[in-house]
């Protein structure tokens, strides 16, 4: 379990350093020192991103004979609860995304609701700590279209993601958090429809986060509601997500960008 831990904790480390090397990410990839260095200084290099990094730049995107044959299921499969089984067996009629917090127009909306809006189709590269990858197509309305319908406050800074599941039977849900500045990015949306059908239940339906700059560990599954904050240091382990409270994940969690 070690072992593992400490290879997807660099490999986290990689993929959030490679945006300060904007070229030359093998380089990085491949010396455990500036690994080690950029990993503890987490925060230098999210303020580092963010000045050489731009709103518009994008993640590449495929054409559709790019897409993987096979996209695995990674995490959790199936959240299990009574909660879930009850919207699988109504086929998500009764679900409601919640989107609340620092926002002055609170809503629930259902999956009807969601799927009427205006979405966008992106063909986009999955990348795991684990080591392996993944093309596949999301569908789905922007979240900050969805944030503007709910009239976010001012002094909010982050997204929390709430999620349904409890990772390997974790005694806390799984959750996940960006900063406003990527939750409005063009790429970042709430998927309803994956491959040109609804997203399956291992694949996180009805709702799973695509932040395509980020990891695939910042890709929440299971999404029940959208909380806006200030600060996260209240929410469960403090550390804006559930890798990061466990594991000591890097929050950033970025990847270098092509386009």
């Amino acid at each position: 379990m070690s072992e593992i831990i400490t290879r997807r904790s660099l490999l986290a480390g990689a993929g959030a350093g490679a945006g300060l090397l904007l070229s030359g990410c093998d380089s990085v990839i491949h010396n455990p020192d500036v690994l080690k260095y950029i990993y503890k200084e987490n925060e230098a290099h999210y303020f580092l991103q963010r000045g050489l990094s731009s709103y518009a730049s994008l993640a590449p995107e495929y054409r559709p004979d790019q897409m993987s044959p096979v996209f695995r299921a990674n995490g959790s499969l199936n959240p299990g609860t009574p909660q879930y089984s009850a919207w699988v067996a109504d086929k998500f009629a009764s679900y409601r995304l919640k989107i609340y917090g620092m926002v002055n127009k609170p809503l629930e909306l259902s999956i009807a609701q969601i799927r009427s809006m205006p979405a966008r189709t992106q063909i986009t590269k999955h990348d795991c700590v684990e080591g392996w990858t993944a093309v596949g197509q999301w569908h789905g309305p922007t979240v900050g279209s969805l944030l503007k319908l709910a009239n976010v406050q001012s002094k909010a800074k982050y997204v929390v993601f709430h999620c349904a599941d409890h990772y390997h039977g974790a005694a806390l849900p799984y959750y996940e958090s960006l900063d406003m500045f990527n939750a409005f990015h063009p790429q970042t949306i709430l998927a309803w429809e994956m491959n040109g059908s609804p997203v399956s239940v291992p694949h996180g339906a009805p709702l799973r986060l695509r932040a395509e700059r980020h990891l695939g560990y910042k890709q929440a599954k299971y999404v029940i509601g959208m909380e806006l904050v200030e600060d996260f240091s209240h929410i469960q382990g403090g550390h804006g997500g559930y890798w990061q409270d466990n594991v000591d994940y890097d929050w950033f969690a970025g990847i270098c960008s092509r386009t």
